[in-house]
């Protein structure tokens, strides 16, 4: 019913599925505090309360709004579907929470029709129907990874060039003109221990320029990738190799130019607002290829009132809801939602690039990897080792490519993850070609 992961086994199992189903419904009968909202989004108790009170006050009918840790979270939804009768009213989670519980999952076209001005952006939709032809969640919140930029650096854009549709060329050509007239690089990116490299790769440079992450990863257009990253380093700050944090470089002004995740940026924007931009990543010949932290909205087949749930999504989507969400939370609102001058600079800043980005038109949505489990930092290894050998120690990137493919292959075998967008979908193991 919910996937290998959830099958029961033994009398162990029936006993756990017995004792969660009893301390599911005792819980949905001790509360009576109106739909049941179950979620593993907003789980620290700050924003929660947030939630409840800036978000979810305004619905009005009573919501119980229950953050939960995936366990507890998966525990009492399987709990509700061996039963055949549910509590739970909505369900929020990422995108990956919802793989496994599609057959279990009302379709949503219906709410998706009736958004109105609550524009979402069609790369989202398409991930929203996890296969099918209809809307099996409703995208709710995001976050991402965006381009930051010290306004000193404009003046250097190359001739014609929209900060907000870049592509990789016109970024070696920018980072070139400042390193030039400055005499020292001025771009950087987080290579350091502590960065997110591995993100870059994964989320940007493999979608931009082979429509994939794992399937593509030795093709001959992964070897040209390689070839322009190399170009992108040879004008980039070397000091590079140590950043965690690209808000620290930016601030002191040893960087103009960086790519990072909103988080690692926010200081900088707060505390320098007047001197930064934000903007899309990229594109390379596949697209513009970027990392959403995509969560969503859906109801299980065991809702007590579909029809209420419905109305509680719609109202979740709305512009004003969308936007008390990105106050309570930090997650950026899907939709084209306008965010409004109070907002802290950091939330204001990010936040329209990030619109801009997941919405242009050439956007390539690469998840986080997906099925790995504890192989996860193996599979973030083989792009970091293949960043070094190649661009840092001048490795043959075919040879290197070749190499690292056969990790790669090993740790997908291992894990038998499908595949992930925007590799498609693969019955079985994702293949490394």
């Amino acid at each position: 019913m919910l996937g290998k992961q959830f099958t029961l086994r033994g009398a162990l199992s029936a006993l756990a599925v017995t004792a969660g189903l009893s301390a599911a419904f005792g819980a949905g009968a001790a509360r009576a505090d109106g739909m049941l909202f179950w979620s593993t989004q907003a789980r620290p108790v700050e924003e929660a309360q947030a939630v409840r009170e800036q978000v979810l006050a305004g619905f009005g009918a009573p919501v119980d709004f229950q953050p939960q840790d995936n366990g507890p979270f998966f525990t009492r939804i399987q709990a509700e579907l061996e039963s055949g009768k549910g509590t739970i009213a909505v369900l929020g989670g990422l995108h990956a929470d919802f793989s496994t519980l599609v057959p279990n999952m009302i379709d949503l076209d219906d709410v998706a029709g009736t958004l109105g001005d609550a524009h979402i952006s069609q790369t989202f939709t398409g991930l929203s129907k996890l296969g099918t032809d209809h809307y099996k969640y409703i995208p709710w919140m995001q976050a991402s990874y965006v381009m930051a930029a010290n306004k000193k650096a404009l003046q250097y854009l190359p001739k014609g060039a929209d900060i907000n549709a870049l592509t990789y060329d016109q970024l070696i050509e920018w980072a070139k003109a400042m390193k030039d007239a400055t005499g020292s690089p001025k771009f950087g990116l987080p290579a350091g221990p502590k960065g997110l490299l591995h993100r870059f790769f994964q989320g940007y440079a493999y979608p931009s320029f082979t429509g994939s992450v794992v399937t593509n990863f030795r093709s001959p257009e992964a070897v040209a990738m390689w070839d322009k990253l190399k170009e992108l380093w040879a004008v980039a700050q070397p000091a590079s190799t140590n950043y965690g944090f690209m808000q620290e470089p930016l601030l002191t002004g040893e960087v103009w130019v960086a790519w990072e995740h909103t988080s690692r940026l926010q200081d900088a924007f707060n505390k320098m607002p007047d001197d930064f931009v934000a903007f899309p990543a990229p594109a390379g010949p596949q697209g513009r290829g970027f990392m959403p932290v995509l969560t969503g909205l859906a109801v299980l087949k065991t809702a007590p009132d579909a029809a209420e749930s419905k109305k509680l999504i719609s109202y979740l989507m709305k512009p004003e809801s969308q936007v008390a969400m990105l106050k309570a939370t930090g997650f950026f609102p899907v939709t084209d939602a306008k965010l409004p001058d109070d907002m802290p600079a950091s939330m204001r800043i990010s936040g329209a690039a990030i619109q801009a980005q997941s919405g242009a038109k050439d956007a390539v949505a690469s998840l986080l990897p997906q099925g790995l489990g504890e192989l996860g930092g193996r599979f973030n290894k083989v792009y970091t080792d293949s960043f070094q050998r190649i661009v840092l120690a001048g490795q043959p990137v075919k040879d290197v490519l070749d190499d690292e493919a056969k990790v790669l292959k090993s740790i997908m075998d291992e894990a038998k993850a499908p595949c992930w967008a925007p590799d498609k979908p693969s019955e079985g193991t994702c293949p490394v070609n």
